[in-house]
Formats: structure tokens, C-alpha cells, sequence
């Protein structure tokens, strides 16, 4: 059945905007008083709401008001699937201690762990629900997600089905990545022997259960160095697995490896410098900032508007997790970082939308067009421009998945 939905007062479609590099707002293509023709999960039609009125017998899906509706938005790096909190490490940082000392008190990411091994399937479960419908109440259609806090077999697999479970029950595609090498648990004596386990016998069980097709691995001197990272990562490409890489956060060095490896991602990058920047490009390397982990941890953010003057492709992602980005607010992240970078809308969009969807291997989604997912975002406004003006505080109020209309703030 086909459905018309609209008028729109300004319909943003993301279309003709280029995959890398600047983009000006001069280039938005808008559709004024728009809508937009759904037929089994896609739009078949998007133009004029009067002449798709006299083009299509369909029913009307009418929205009465002034709404500027945009792609739903893509989060390309979460990690939304854990247990406990890590407030008390929050305080303890901004009073001054630093992480090893948190560590000592038994706090930091082993904290997260303890938690998320603890928590049965149905808690964890409920508490990334949880998390899920907050994302997509603001606007997230489409959200990454990755394991990482289990760190062996058995943990990991729980957080993986976790979230194909959920993939299942919410309205959000999720799209799962294995990141069991996030640190090196406690009992394991060494990155290597942690690294050959999860290649023996972890990723075997991944993919016989097809839990997820992406790796990840944390590129870091806390965590696995640039050569051990290289040679875990050439293994899990053998093996049929995307892989995607935490770099350049606090040391350099590890972009170095994404770009060897030809990720498809590269993501946050706060210490990155120009010859890496243009390595990734070469590479084709989709380059994905965290502004929420800036804004965690009082750190600068990731050299954004140098890597879109580059010619790179600048994804946005919230980096949702218990310990440096628990904010997990896309647009206020987005919004915040577009006005210390200087990015346009269209510039914050894009990375939000279709570069993000890039980032995930994604070809069917963020932009509004023929053939695209049916999955879009209306605010209550008549000019785009009050949308990052109002820095994350102006919030969708309506979200459709796959054409369903599913929530209505008011």
C-alpha cells in the first residue's frame, strides 16, 4: 500500500551533497512544502505534497503544522550494552584524579566489566533497551553497537546476542560489532595470548552464530599496541569480518595501522596530524569523530574541519559509553562540536546521515531518495538553521522507521 505522508514545511534530502570533503549549505537541496510517497519500507516518490497528491493514488498520511523533516540519523559507534555505572569515576575526574588512579580504586573500564558479567541476560538486556529507545527517541534510526565489555567467550557471545535480540524487539537496525579487544582482561598475563584466544575461539563462535560481521580493536598503550593490533585485525579480515579501529585518542600511531589495514573506519582521532589525515584518505578510510568523549573526558576534539578541507569523509558519532561519553546525546555532541570546528549544517549533517551510514557499509540510508530505506526525522520548525541553533535542545518530534510513524513528542 502506498502512503503519502507530508506537507512538510522544508523537507532537507541530504541529496547532491558529496561523500568527502566540504560541503556548504548553498548545495541543501530543500523541498518546500514536501512529502514523500512510502511503499513496502521505501520511498518510491519525494517532491511537491500537491503534485504527489495528484501523481499517486495513496493514502494520506497528513501532518498538520510546520515540521522540516531530515534522514533519520545514523550513530556509527556506540556502546550502549553494559551494566553499572561509572558516576563515581566522573567525579573522581573532574576533581582531579587521573585514570591510573582510578584504576587503583578499582574503578575505570574493569569496573564496567565486572558489572556486565555480572548482569544476567534479561538485565542487560533491559538496560540497553533502555539506552536503544533513548537514541531513538532522539532521532537514531540506525545505531552501531559493540560488545566489549565481557571480554572472554561466554561474556562476549552474551553481549552480542544481547543485542540481535534487541534488533529484533526495538524499532532501530542495530548493527553489532565485536570489540573483545577492548583491553586486555585481568586474567590473561598478556595481549597476546588475549588476542590468539579471541582468533581461536571466540570469532569461530561469532561468526557460526553470525552475531556480527565487524571487529574492532582498541589501538592504545593501556590497551594493544600498533603491530600485535595490525596482525590480530589481518586475521579477523581472513576470517570474512569488516574491521573498524579506535585510533589517535590519547597516542598516535594507530592510524597508521587503519590505513595499512584499509578499515572502513577510523574513529577518534583527537591527536591525529595531517600526513595521517591524508593516509586515511588514500586509504578510502571513513574518518569518525567522538565530540561526546571530547566532552567527557575535557579533552580537545578531533581535528574535524581539517579533515573535511583535506577531502576526507568525516563521519559523527556519539561514542555512548559508561566511562569518557555518557552524555550519548548525537545532536547536542554534533551541535557542540560544529561550533568549535566551524562546520556548516550541511557539513553536521552529513556526518550524521550518510557518511555515517558509509561508516557502516551502509548504501541505503541517509539521504532521502528513490529506492532509500523509509527512515526520516521531523522537527517542529519552519527553518532548518533552528535545528543545530538550538545546539541538541530542539528534538524530533516525530520519527518514522521503515515508513511507521512510531513516536510523537509532545
Amino acid at each position: 500500500m502506498k502512503i503519502l505522508t507530508g506537507p512538510f514545511e522544508q523537507i532537507i534530502t541530504m541529496n547532491g551533497l558529496p561523500l568527502n570533503g566540504p560541503a556548504g549549505d548553498d548545495r541543501l537541496e530543500i523541498i518546500q512544502r514536501g512529502g514523500m510517497v512510502i511503499e513496502n519500507n521505501r520511498i518510491i516518490d519525494i517532491g511537491g505534497f500537491e503534485n504527489l497528491r495528484k501523481k499517486h493514488t495513496a493514502e494520506i498520511e497528513e501532518i498538520n503544522g510546520s515540521y522540516i523533516l531530515l534522514p533519520g540519523f545514523i550513530d556509527a559507534h556506540t556502546h550502549l550494552c553494559y551494566a553499572g555505572s561509572r558516576s563515581r569515576d566522573y567525579a573522581e575526574r573532574i576533581a582531579g584524579s587521573t585514570y591510573r588512579e582510578i584504576l587503583e580504586k578499582g574503578g575505570g573500564i574493569y569496573d564496567t566489566v565486572d558489572h556486565t558479567r555480572r548482569a544476567s541476560f534479561r538485565e542487560l538486556s533491559d538496560l540497553t533497551e533502555q539506552r536503544i529507545m533513548k537514541h531513538f527517541e532522539n532521532g537514531i534510526t540506525t545505531m552501531e553497537i559493540k560488545s566489549g565489555y565481557g571480554l572472554n567467550t561466554v561474556e562476549e557471545l552474551k553481549m552480542l546476542e544481547v543485542i540481535r535480540h534487541l534488533d529484533k524487539r526495538t524499532p532501530p537496525d542495530l548493527v553489532a560489532t565485536c570489540l573483545a579487544a577492548h583491553v586486555v582482561p585481568l586474567e590473561f598475563s598478556s595481549s597476546e595470548a588475549y588476542l590468539t584466544h579471541i582468533i581461536q575461539d571466540l570469532l569461530p563462535l561469532v561468526r557460526e552464530k553470525d552475531l556480527s560481521g565487524r571487529v574492532d580493536i582498541f589501538i592504545e598503550k593501556d590497551a594493544f599496541s600498533p603491530e600485535e593490533s595490525f596482525l590480530y585485525l589481518s586475521k579477523a579480515k581472513k576470517m570474512g569480518f569488516d574491521v573498524t579501529v579506535h585510533v589517535d585518542q590519547f597516542t598516535s600511531g594507530g592510524s597508521d595501522i587503519a590505513a595499512r589495514i584499509k578499515a572502513v573506519s577510523a574513529d577518534h582521532l583527537e591527536v591525529i596530524d595531517d600526513s595521517h589525515i591524508r593516509m586515511l584518505i588514500d586509504q578510502d578510510v571513513v574518518q569518525t569523530v567522538l565530540p561526546g568523549a571530547s566532552i567527557g573526558l575535557g579533552m580537545p576534539f578531533a581535528p574535524a574541519r581539517k579533515i573535511l578541507d583535506a577531502g576526507g569523509c568525516l563521519a559523527i558519532a556519539s561514542d555512548w559509553n559508561p566511562g569518557s561519553a555518557p552524555m550519548g546525546d548525537l545532536l547536542t555532541e554534533a551541535s557542540i562540536l560544529s561550533a568549535s570546528q566551524k562546520l556548516n549544517f550541511a557539513e553536521t549533517m552529513a556526518g550524521v546521515t550518510f557518511r555515517a551510514a558509509r561508516a557502516l557499509s551502509l548504501t541505503d540510508r541517509g539521504r532521502l531518495d528513490i529506492h532509500m530505506k523509509a527512515d526520516f526525522v521531523a522537527f517542529a520548525s519552519n527553518d532548518y538553521r533552528e535545528i543545530l541553533y538550538q545546539q541538541g535542545q530542539l528534538k524530533p518530534a516525530i520519527i518514522w522507521k521503515n515508513g511507521n510513524k512510531h513516536i510523537k513528542h509532545t
